[in-house]
């Protein structure tokens, strides 16, 4: 192809995207809203202590992989990844705690010591998604796999499963209830219920065990910060501060993009890396009405509560070595999150400080509902709970960030990160890299991959700008 692609968005998909495209000799221009890249996935910094902004906690290190390795990137140079061995714990409502750890065997034990007979039907769980993630797992490198595609992975053999929601999956299970609420803990984040969850969520147990779940020794940014040095190496023009207004077309094609002040950067291309319904409906005004009112019913992620605390650690016998502390407080309420960095390395702390964060996931209808006021005061009442308190010693509050501080900081659609990755959206096949409205627009980002992890935004940014090229050499 010929001319220059814009990249609306310099976060994990953009970025991946246009050094992609670079790659592949096509001149690009990134711009990004911000004053630095990585949107969701940058870093902050409160009274010197480095916090990962956004609500990225693990990662999947083969799907990253992947994605550095197709951007001719080594991820083990330029990113070292720690495995994390005590994961995350869960305190349910009936006062037992869950706790998941990257051994399968000490996993399983602890089960069978809660519940007896429980420890052989987890491994066996284990087993079966390990065996199911592993036929399905080609589909997740490949742009909206149809039928065609899962026939020829062999998973047509899982067709059942691929048509269940992760409730009737652990129904099915065996599992106790305590342990199933636990393996469900991921809902929470996103603000749906088991019902509505996707059945690929039953994955992450086996991935946690095998290949394990992993986390940057220089945290999330440290991922960012590797992208935009190899986006600047390969000559991509990275423009911050430039916040896009309107996407332009011209007889249902794209025209270029106008800026927030009125600058025109004409293209015949351009990658959308912002809110994937957010460009469709906020940025391109040249779109079919029925479209238009399909893509704004889509149920909305709101990027929760945020509280970034500097914490002490606790002393000796006290130690407590689990990365996550989840709190379920029973009903129909959601979960609360604390995140501790520094129960996985030292470097992190300053003057034996360490960054923690308190997380308060919200349905974004609830969200909007409260507006920035009620956000406000849920915040200071998650503050003042006192179930993460035996987890951390001494410790003192930094900052905080709402649904509506983090839509204005990071100029979100509806204050929300994407579309909920619901059941019915995920066989629906997400939304599109390659518009089916507007010719010349692509998109990337979460809302075209059928998962949550960063590095599909990563994998999703490379399929495409892969099918940006290709496309226009057929």
């Amino acid at each position: 192809m010929t001319g220059r692609v814009v990249v609306v968005g310099a976060g994990i998909g953009g970025l991946t995207a246009a050094i992609r495209l670079a790659q592949r000799g096509v001149e690009v221009v990134v711009l990004e809203a911000r004053n630095a890249p990585g949107g969701l996935a940058c870093d902050s910094v409160f009274d010197g202590l480095t916090f990962d902004s956004g609500p990225y906690i693990l990662l999947d290190r083969p799907g990253l992989a992947w994605a550095f390795a197709r951007l001719d990137l080594d991820l083990d140079a330029l990113v070292p990844l720690r495995r994390i061995e005590h994961v995350y714990e869960v305190a349910t409502p009936r006062g037992t705690r869950v706790r998941f750890h990257a051994d399968l065997a000490l996993t399983s034990d602890g089960f069978e010591r809660q519940w007896p007979g429980s420890g052989s039907r987890y491994r066996a769980f284990v087993a079966e998604m390990r065996a199911i993630h592993a036929r399905l797992q080609p589909l997740l490198q490949v742009s909206r796999p149809g039928l065609r595609q899962l026939i020829a992975a062999g998973g047509w053999r899982h067709l059942r499963f691929l048509l269940s929601s992760l409730g009737a999956v652990l129904r099915r299970s065996g599992l106790p209830g305590d342990l199933c609420q636990a393996i469900a803990i991921w809902t929470h984040v996103a603000g749906q219920s088991v019902e509505q969850a996707p059945s690929p969520l039953a994955f992450v147990p086996a991935l946690i065990h095998d290949p394990g779940a992993f986390y940057p020794t220089g945290g999330i940014g440290s991922i960012i910060a590797a992208l935009r040095t190899a986006a600047v190496q390969r000559g991509v023009q990275l423009r911050h501060g430039a916040r896009v207004a309107s996407i332009r077309t011209s007889g249902s094609a794209v025209a270029g993009v106008e800026l927030v002040g009125g600058e025109v950067i004409a293209s015949s291309t351009v990658l959308s890396n912002a809110h994937g319904v957010g460009t469709y409906v906020r940025l391109v005004a040249d779109m079919p009405a029925t479209a238009r009112e399909r893509l704004t019913r889509l149920p909305l992620q709101s990027p929760g509560i945020c509280i970034y605390l500097a914490v002490q650690p606790l002393k000796g016998s006290e130690t407590d070595p689990s990365y996550l502390h989840f709190d379920l407080p029973g009903g129909d309420r959601l979960c609360r999150l604390l995140v501790r960095p520094g129960a996985l390395s030292s470097m992190a702390s300053r003057d034996g400080w360490q960054p923690a964060r308190l997380i308060a996931p919200m349905r974004h209808a609830e969200a909007e509902a409260l507006g920035d006021n009620g956000q406000r005061r849920l915040a200071d009442q998650l503050i003042g709970e006192t179930w993460w308190h035996p987890h951390v010693g001494a410790h003192r509050v930094l900052h905080v960030r709402t649904p509506s501080g983090w839509g204005a900081e990071f100029g979100l659609y509806r204050d929300s990160m994407n579309p909920v990755m619901t059941a019915a959206f995920m066989r629906a096949g997400r939304l599109a890299h390659r518009s089916p409205f507007v010719r010349g627009l692509h998109l990337a980002g979460s809302s075209t991959h059928p998962g949550q992890w960063l590095s599909f935004c990563a994998i999703s940014g490379i399929l495409s700008a892969d099918q940006l090229v290709d496309g226009a050499r057929c």
